[in-house]
């Protein structure tokens, strides 16, 4: 089942975007890039990149996966969200050499890539390895 919806997925970021005129406010604000990375002075330990779109099924339910965890984790975790049908991140998707989506790249504090998961990622799951790395929980789930 998941596998038919990553390759419906893969399918759809393959082909030509459509329905580009669909520009009302809302739209546009939910398919801009979301960082929901909390302002310090010190850099995150953790950057956490999810390279998807809000027209794919396994995407959109990674959403609330990611607020859980910046809230978890707050100012040592970076979260960024690209939704890769767009144009203007397309960049994103040849830089991190994108095959399916949604696809989930963590970085450590000097920029290098330590993890990379394709497909829906369980909270519990990026959990354990942002604990791995020296993350510690703000709050208890």
């Amino acid at each position: 089942m998941y596998a038919l919806l990553g390759g419906f997925c893969l399918f759809l970021f393959s082909a030509p975007a459509f329905a580009e005129n669909r520009s009302t406010a809302a739209t546009e604000s939910r398919t801009k890039p979301r960082e929901y990375a909390i302002s310090s002075s010190s850099p995150a330990q953790v950057t956490f990149i999810e390279l998807g779109s809000i027209k794919c099924i396994p995407c959109r339910k990674m959403q609330p996966v990611m607020e859980a965890v910046q809230a978890r984790y707050g100012a040592q975790l970076k979260i960024i969200f690209y939704d890769v049908w767009k144009t203007e991140n397309h960049p994103y998707a040849k830089q991190y050499a994108i095959r399916i989506i949604p696809t989930q790249v963590f970085l450590d504090s000097s920029g290098k890539e330590f993890f990379r998961h394709s497909g829906f990622f369980p909270e519990a799951s990026i959990n354990q390895l942002l604990e791995k790395q020296g993350l510690k929980p703000l709050t208890s789930n």
